[in-house]
């Protein structure tokens, strides 16, 4: 294999767009804020995800015989290739997705996946010596498992395939991905620019619906799956890689707690609560998605929030000005407003939103706070995964840590106060994979990532996230 011109193309939209759309046939793909046909998605076949594979699996060993310097060398042209097509990658996921250009949003997407391919490119992985003493050395060293298998979600499809693929091609793994049947055209796209670059066979895509995960999942010939998505769909996933006894690492659904201690200042935090509970419109994994607040507080942090939310800009993703976007599809945008829905049934305070507009093309459902109510409401104890989210009162931290706690899942979860310490010893309490202090969804290329309970097992990012894409063993002598 050899690395190829320096040389980066840019794309242009209609180009990149053509470079993925069958030339006859496929499914329709559209708009979220429109209803605009963006593209058509091939379907592909149960033959197709074997050719796939098969393709990976032919290309797996000379790209594992290339070494981690070689490698990276590739992530980084690959990095360069995104960059110089940002704009056209950024306009497609905006029309497909729905999230705005600006803001943390499609643009932002974008330059997220050149700067992981980075970050993934610059880590060293060097064998670990356990033992070295009269009686012998041991070492511990990290091989390619083969082929992964990777299949993302549709919130965040470009910087989520990226997330996976990145350190996978890294480790020496090659990678066949199966995007969201929401989102495939941005996935599509992403694999067509980073093909400009990589070795032929090394990274494959395959679309389709739940069939073509299904089979991937069960394939023989893939060694691993990484997924990212529901609990329901990870414990099917658990069900199909059985058989082969695959490697799993699953990010799965999250119900992300946030505690205000009594001792923050509403003001100075608002800004960061609502962009960890709003960012690409509620819909992510890790986003802020229930909010105790103490109750000398609460009535200072619900204004400092509404005020915050009542002056950020929703509607569709090309106009600039926007920062929010719609609900990505409707069976979303329903569960959202079936949540709403209860909670005004239950009495509680709409202090923001809460009423869609039932003419307003798009599945715009607007920024919605939630006061006074119950912690067993199902817009609590549900993910909603949208712009829509509860404040809770609490009286005790002790109180507030058994909410926090209560439930199973344990992505992330936050905690806010001017007391660093007294924070620490919160955060320490709290079952969730990561605790952010004073910020929430902070996620970083250098920082292992993975949840607790029912969010997952497996870490992702860092030199963590590098040996899970790896076989570990030992050479002793």
């Amino acid at each position: 294999m050899t690395i190829q011109s320096q040389t980066t193309a840019t794309l242009s939209y209609a180009d990149l767009l053509a470079s993925v759309v069958p030339a006859e046939g496929g499914r329709e793909i559209t708009d979220p804020a429109t209803g605009e046909v963006v593209g058509r998605a091939p379907e592909h076949t149960a033959a197709d995800l074997d050719a796939a594979v098969a393709a990976a699996r032919a290309a797996q060993s000379e790209w594992a015989a290339l070494g981690h310097e070689r490698r990276s060398e590739y992530l980084n042209r690959a990095a360069d290739a995104v960059e110089a097509s940002a704009e056209a990658l950024a306009e497609l996921l905006s029309r497909e997705q729905g999230k705005p250009l600006n803001g943390p949003n499609a643009r932002f997407e974008v330059g997220a996946c050149a700067a992981w391919l980075r970050a993934t490119a610059a880590f060293e992985l060097e064998p670990e010596v356990l033992v070295d003493d009269d009686g012998g050395r041991a070492e511990l060293h990290y091989r390619p498992l083969g082929v992964v298998g990777a299949i993302g979600p549709w919130n965040w499809p470009m910087m989520i395939s990226v997330w996976q693929l990145a350190p996978a091609l890294r480790m020496g793994n090659t990678v066949v991905m199966k995007p969201s049947e929401y989102t495939p055209l941005s996935v599509l796209a992403l694999a067509h620019v980073l093909n400009e670059v990589l070795p032929e066979g090394v990274l494959r895509v395959v679309s389709g619906g739940r069939e073509v995960g299904e089979g991937l999942a069960a394939h023989p010939g893939v060694d691993k799956i990484m997924f990212t998505g529901s609990t329901a769909t990870g414990k099917a996933i658990i069900r199909s890689s059985a058989d082969t006894v695959k490697r799993l690492t699953l990010e799965l659904g999250g119900n992300d707690a946030g505690i205000v201690l009594p001792d923050a200042d509403p003001a100075a935090i608002a800004q960061d609560l609502f962009w960890g509970a709003f960012i690409n419109t509620g819909q992510t994994c890790a986003a802020l998605k229930r909010l105790y607040v103490h109750e000398d507080l609460y009535d200072a942090v619900c204004q400092a929030l509404t005020a915050v939310a009542a002056q950020m800009p929703m509607g569709v993703g090309l106009e600039e000005t926007n920062v929010l976007g719609p609900l990505q599809n409707k069976a979303q945008f329903d569960i959202v407003a079936n949540l709403v829905q209860a909670a005004k049934d239950a009495g509680a305070r709409i202090l923001l939103g809460g009423d869609p507009d039932p003419d307003q093309p798009g599945y715009f459902y607007p920024t919605t706070l939630v006061a006074d109510i119950d912690n067993d409401n199902p817009l609590v104890a549900t993910e909603q995964f949208g712009p829509a989210l509860p404040i809770v009162k609490y009286s005790t931290v002790e109180e507030a840590i058994a909410m926090a706690n209560a439930l199973d899942v344990g992505l992330g979860a936050s905690v806010w106060g001017t007391d660093l310490d007294q924070a620490r010893a919160v955060a320490a309490r709290i079952q969730a994979g990561t605790v952010w202090i004073n910020k929430h969804g902070a996620v970083d290329p250098r920082v292992p990532f993975g949840g607790a309970k029912q969010s997952g097992y497996g870490l992702e990012f860092g030199v963590e996230g590098l040996k899970h894409l790896g076989a570990p063993q030992v050479i002793s002598y």
